[in-house]
């Protein structure tokens, strides 16, 4: 992609079984929208048995099995601590940071990965 520098990937599996698309893609929004600049790519990954899992770069960084449903807040924090460390996540920010910044091009994908 010509201009895009940001090479960071986000994995979120969820269970096809549980009905927990709406929660996967409600996530994938929220990511998509606070670290636009700094993710590649949020992928939504189909399973089953429960799954509901978050990776960033390959680790995984949440887990629903061992940690509960998660917050928004806790994984924008454990992605940010990732893919942007210096950054804030408060929402006075959000709005300094943007209201004097020209308007951002977002080549960021959203992937829905079928299993073969």
């Amino acid at each position: 992609m010509v201009g895009m520098t940001a090479t960071n990937k986000v994995r979120i599996a969820y269970c096809t079984q549980c009905r927990w698309l709406p929660r996967a893609a409600w996530l994938a929004q929220e990511l998509l929208g606070t670290f636009e600049a700094e993710l590649s790519e949020v992928a939504l990954a189909p399973g089953t048995g429960g799954v509901f899992t978050v990776e960033v770069n390959g680790e995984t960084v949440w887990d629903r099995k061992t940690q509960g449903f998660p917050e928004p807040t806790a994984i924008k924090r454990l992605i940010r601590d990732r893919v942007a460390p210096h950054r804030s996540l408060g929402p006075c920010s959000y709005t300094h940071s943007r209201a004097h910044a020209p308007p951002r091009k977002s080549a960021t994908r959203l992937l829905v990965v079928r299993n073969a």
